[in-house]
């Protein structure tokens, strides 16, 4: 890897595009160098993933709505969708769209973080759609998710988005549009201009992630998809860009981000380099945001130890600045503590979400957000006694360079009435690559056949497991990688809108 200095230049010095982020970005995407075989196996990993995520949210109304968006923009040979008959196509944007807010919605699919957020798993939707509109092959399309991650992550590790408010999609948007650029082998400057459109049509504020957060989050990855596949399309059509996207003068990290003075450092394979940055990411084993992750895993595991919930007194929750802040009492989120809260929200506590855990001893991306759920008296009284409290030490972990030290867990007491104390902590998830149970294919297919087991009949399971797992020999017109519902089980948003 080499990194790359990217700061702002006055418009009087004309810098060259050989030395602008999005042109290196662009060297990247056209760079032919073959996909490493544990690379092409976590890419097949994660779409099985995005499938399980996305059956379960079929009949959320979000993506009902996206859904119903994209079946008005019907295409011959076009892109499919989710749920839908193999036989209706759309156009590869309205296709994007609808299956990202399908695989986003419950908030279940893979992570990274580092400077910033991410969701690099959200990568993936447009990119099928494109190589299914496009007539690419598996192979095509495997390179094309190599490149989308490797962009994304390591955007995410040099530039830091969430401490100007700027939601992580600012990042997904050029990541898609490399990918699309590498699974088309489009010319560098075509995807040179694409990646900077995609950059200016994608940056947006975390308004979307405070206080009451509405159904808005599950879309919003799939509009900075659908912008990245809209960018290429018309600079494939000889369109350009606002240039230089990040280093100028009154662009994005002059006046989006650290401002004129900032100096970022990104790091980018050199070219033969084998673009590697999926397998730095992990899945989820449980529906909420991923810094819950092992905090619900260190719950299952301190409730054994505790005889009367209604005795605690108090827990403290100490953990990264981003634990605080994001999900933990720090955010100042009144909502976060409201048993009415949206579904949106509660996946975005971690005072809620430890609270039921502790008391269940599981997680269901269903069951553990029902209004019934969220409003028992004895969980309202346990989760309004949990606090959380910046640790520099998580706060270290959280940033540490080493992906070996990196972490995202806590430490966790509870303190009861007679004054006793019990306290424990668990620095990764068990899913984690380095935890306790790291998620593998079996885990992958596990969790697809069972998120998808009331939309989807165990032959069309079976169907798509076997067809994913042939990705590599897939030939063009045989990317069949989103499963068709049961017969009179989807069902559709019937609101008229304008389309």
């Amino acid at each position: 890897m080499q990194l790359h200095t990217v700061r702002t230049y006055p418009s009087k010095t004309a810098l060259p595009k050989e030395e602008q982020l999005a042109w290196k970005i662009a060297t990247v995407a056209t760079d032919p160098v073959a996909v490493d075989a544990d690379v092409t196996a976590m890419i097949i990993n994660r779409i099985i993933d995005n499938a399980a995520a996305a059956c379960a949210a079929l009949n959320y109304h979000a993506v009902q709505t996206a859904r119903a968006q994209a079946l008005a923009h019907p295409k011959p040979n076009g892109a499919t969708i989710f749920g839908m008959p193999q036989s209706t196509t759309v156009s590869a944007e309205w296709a994007a769209w609808a299956n990202g807010v399908a695989v986003r919605e419950l908030d279940f699919h893979d992570t990274f973080h580092a400077a910033d957020y991410s969701h690099p798993g959200d990568n993936i939707p447009a990119l099928i759609a494109v190589a299914e509109q496009c007539n690419c092959n598996g192979s095509d399309l495997i390179r094309g998710i190599a490149t989308g991650y490797e962009i994304q992550i390591d955007l995410v590790k040099g530039i830091c988005l969430h401490k100007h408010k700027i939601d992580h999609i600012g990042h997904l948007g050029p990541s898609v549009a490399a990918g699309i650029g590498t699974l088309l082998k489009l010319p560098q400057e075509v995807i040179y201009q694409a990646v900077q459109q995609a950059v200016h049509t994608s940056m947006t504020t975390r308004q979307s992630r405070k206080a009451e957060i509405s159904s808005w989050k599950g879309y919003a990855p799939a509009y900075a998809g659908k912008n990245a596949v809209e960018a290429v399309d018309r600079c494939m059509r000889g369109e350009t860009s606002p240039t230089p996207i990040y280093e100028g003068e009154d662009s994005i990290i002059a006046w989006l981000l650290a401002g004129p003075e900032a100096v970022y450092q990104v790091p980018l394979p050199v070219l033969g380099e084998s673009k590697r940055g999926i397998l730095e990411s992990y899945t989820k084993g449980h529906a909420a945001e991923y810094q819950a992750q092992a905090l619900i895993d260190l719950a299952f595991r301190l409730r054994t130890r505790i005889d009367d919930f209604e005795q605690i007194q108090e827990i403290i929750i100490h953990g990264s600045h981003q634990t605080h802040y994001v999900i933990g009492t720090g955010s100042g989120d009144p909502q976060k503590l409201d048993p009415n809260s949206t579904r949106e929200t509660l996946d975005h506590s971690i005072m809620y979400i430890f609270a039921v855990a502790l008391q269940d001893g599981r997680w269901h991306h269903v069951d553990s957000y029902t209004p019934e759920r969220t409003q028992r008296p004895d969980t309202v009284r346990l989760w309004h006694k949990v606090r959380t409290q910046e640790d520099p030490y998580w706060t270290q972990r959280y940033h540490h360079p080493d992906p070996a030290q990196r972490a995202f867990g806590a430490r966790v007491e509870i303190l009861f009435n007679d004054g006793t104390k019990i306290e424990d902590e668990l620095a990764l998830a068990n899913a984690h690559p380095g935890g306790a149970k790291p998620f593998g294919r079996e885990d992958y297919i596990e969790k697809f056949r069972t998120l998808s087991a009331n939309i989807l009949d165990v032959p069309e399971q079976e169907a798509f497991l076997n067809q994913v797992q042939r990705l590599p020999e897939l030939a063009a017109g045989e990317l069949a990688l989103h499963p068709v519902a049961k017969y009179g089980e989807l069902i559709h948003n019937s609101q008229l809108g304008i389309f």
